[in-house]
């Protein structure tokens, strides 16, 4: 047998837990010891999140009653989805208060601006904001944002305007295991017991290289790579504000381009088998009542592919 220690940036490096978890069969993914957390394969939950959005904004606007979401971002196609269908059925959002859970800064912790077009909160106002019927859409000072001047209070904002915490928190995990940019062996957040952890409220923290990497794939930085054009630094909501939330909607279908090849189908599995730790920080959702949608994709088993390039 060749065996050998993970490289040093890897944040999680039990060897019995990580092959425990590559493991698991597609028919005991949906098995968890908490009852309360709920796993569903599905064929893509992009549309339950679109209609979970919709209805609960809907609901807000019959019932004359906020409605406080930490939305992750960008993910246009889908905003754009509950766009229209707001528009097409005139849902007024009056009473809705969105909350970016997180945006890039650069080396020295400033927040980039709204103007920045890879910029979360430039994505959410542009593609969801932007796109409700201007007799429809809430005040643009109901869409809140991590800003240089806001972070050390952004939780608190949260916490106020949600009379204890949001009425929904959607997220996905990063390949290094984050939850909005709560990343794992920063020096930010670094590794506390988790009852300390999970108390830890927003601020700038220094990213994985892991999510350095990610994002390099990803469409506003052309698919391509291009580390170098990734910024170093994000700010971000704490874990306190996951856990207060009063629901939890978590989602795992990330592939690449459409394609088999996938860096969520391992952390998907960690998230929701391993252990609960501040080093796989999506990890935490195990304790919380919480419903994880997995795609087929995700579920698929892998092995090593010896005739199979990149």
């Amino acid at each position: 047998m060749f065996t050998f220690d993970p490289a040093p940036f890897v944040p999680y490096k039990n060897r019995e837990v990580l092959e425990r978890c590559r493991n698991i069969k597609r028919e005991d993914m949906e098995k968890h010891p908490n009852p309360n957390f709920r796993i569903h394969v599905v064929p893509s939950p992009d549309g339950i999140w679109i209609a979970d959005m919709i209805g609960r904004i809907a609901k807000s606007d019959m019932m004359n009653e906020k409605v406080v979401m930490i939305c992750p971002n960008p993910c246009p196609v889908e905003y754009m989805s509950v766009a229209e269908a707001i528009n097409r059925l005139n849902i007024n959002c009056r009473n809705v208060h969105i909350f970016c859970m997180d945006e890039w800064a650069d080396q020295d912790g400033n927040i980039a601006p709204l103007d920045y077009a890879a910029g979360f909160a430039h994505s959410n106002v542009k593609y969801f904001w932007g796109k409700i019927r201007e007799d429809l859409r809430m005040p643009l000072s109901q869409v809140h944002y991590p800003t240089t001047e806001n972070i050390r209070d952004y939780s608190k904002m949260i916490a106020d305007c949600g009379d204890g915490g949001a009425d929904v928190c959607y997220s996905g995990p990063g390949w290094a295991g984050h939850i909005a940019f709560i990343d794992p062996c920063t020096p930010e957040f670094g590794c506390p017991p988790i009852e300390e952890y999970l108390e830890m409220e927003a601020r700038v923290v220094t990213l994985n290289p892991m999510t350095i990497m990610q994002n390099s794939l990803h469409g506003c930085f052309g698919c391509s790579g291009d580390i170098a054009n990734v910024p170093p630094k994000a700010a971000t909501i704490g874990p306190v504000d996951v856990k207060n939330s009063r629901n939890r909607l978590e989602m795992h279908a990330i592939t690449t381009f459409g394609t088999y090849s996938a860096w969520q189908r391992m952390i998907s599995r960690l998230v929701c088998y391993g252990e609960v730790t501040p080093l796989v920080p999506s990890s935490i959702l195990q304790l919380m009542d919480t419903d994880v949608y997995v795609s087929e994709a995700i579920a698929e088993p892998f092995e090593c592919c010896e005739t199979v390039g990149y």
